[in-house]
C-alpha cells in the first residue's frame, strides 16, 4: 500500500479544484481530449464524462465524440478548465465531419511525407 506524501497532497488538492468541469488534457502522444472531470487517482489518471477527441488539421476541427473516458496519470502531458462562456476556438476555425477530418489528416500526413522523401532525394542527390 503507498503512502501519501508532502507531494501527492499537492496534486490532490489541485485536481480536486476540476471536479465537474470541463477540461482540455493535453496527450503524450499529441491527441486533446475535452470533457467533465469525474474522477482522478493519485497518479494523475482521470475520468472524463461526455469526452470527445478534439482533432485538428490547419483551420479544420471536429470533436470526435468518445463518451466516458479513463486517460491513464503516464499519459496527460497537460491539464486546462475551459472556459464555458467563451469561445473555444478562433473565428477562423471551421468545424468538420469526423470522415472530412480524417480525409484532412491523411492529406497532411501524405504531404509531409512526400516533403521528407525530396528532402532525402535532394540531399541524396546534392541538390540545395
Amino acid at each position: 500500500m503507498s503512502r501519501i506524501g508532502h507531494d501527492d497532497s499537492f496534486l490532490y488538492t489541485s485536481l480536486a479544484t476540476y471536479l465537474g468541469k470541463k477540461l482540455v488534457v493535453l496527450l503524450g502522444d499529441g491527441r486533446h481530449r475535452l470533457g467533465l472531470l469525474r474522477s482522478f487517482d493519485q497518479f494523475a489518471s482521470i475520468v472524463l464524462e461526455g469526452a470527445c477527441e478534439r482533432v485538428i488539421v490547419g483551420d479544420l476541427y471536429c470533436d470526435i465524440p468518445l463518451g466516458l473516458n479513463i486517460i491513464r496519470g503516464e499519459n496527460v502531458v497537460l491539464i486546462g478548465e475551459m472556459d464555458m462562456e467563451k469561445e473555444e476556438l478562433p473565428s477562423h476555425m471551421t468545424a468538420v465531419s469526423t470522415v472530412e477530418i480524417k480525409r484532412a489528416q491523411k492529406a497532411e500526413k501524405d504531404a509531409t511525407y512526400l516533403k521528407g522523401s525530396m528532402k532525402n532525394i535532394m540531399e541524396f542527390l546534392g541538390i540545395d
